[in-house]
C-alpha cells in the first residue's frame, strides 16, 4: 500500500508556503519603495552603493553613497571586504541593474541587501534629495 500524507497535513504545508517564501525574501532581498529605502538609509547601519556608471552617479545620487558600476564588472571585488551581514542598499536608474546586482550579492553570501524600486528615478521623482558635482 503506497504511503500518502494525509489531506489535512498537506493542506497545512500547502498553506505554510507562501509564508516561508515571505519569510525567505525579507531576509535575503527585497525591493523597497522610495520612503522604507530613504528610512533603511536613515538608520545609518547600511552600505548605500549606487550601482549606475561614474557617469550616471556624476550627474546626480543619493548623499552617502558610494559608487560601485555593476556594469564595470568589479562590485563583488569591491565588497568583498565587508561584513556580509551588514545591510546594503543598492541602486540604479531604475532597478534592473540593481536587481542583479542584489541577486549577485545575495548569491556570494549578503543576508539583507535591498535595492530601490524604481531606481534612482523614483527617488528623483519623490523629490527626495540628490547630491550633483
Amino acid at each position: 500500500m503506497p504511503n500518502f500524507v494525509p489531506m489535512k497535513q498537506f493542506l497545512i504545508l500547502l498553506a505554510m508556503l507562501p509564508i516561508a517564501f515571505t519569510a525567505y525574501a525579507q531576509g535575503n532581498g527585497t525591493s523597497l519603495g522610495t520612503k522604507a529605502f530613504k528610512a533603511a538609509i536613515d538608520k545609518d547601519d547600511a552600505l548605500l552603493l549606487d550601482v549606475r556608471t561614474p557617469k550616471e552617479f556624476a550627474q546626480g545620487h543619493i548623499e552617502a553613497a558610494a559608487n560601485a558600476d555593476w556594469l564595470g564588472g568589479e562590485l563583488l571585488n569591491d565588497v568583498s571586504g565587508i561584513d556580509k551581514t551588514k545591510p546594503v542598499l543598492l541602486y540604479c536608474a531604475v532597478g534592473g541593474r540593481s536587481g542583479k546586482a542584489m541577486a549577485a550579492m545575495i548569491k556570494a553570501g549578503f543576508t539583507d541587501v535591498h535595492d530601490l524600486k524604481g531606481g534612482f528615478n523614483a527617488w528623483e521623482a519623490d523629490k527626495l534629495p540628490v547630491i550633483t558635482q
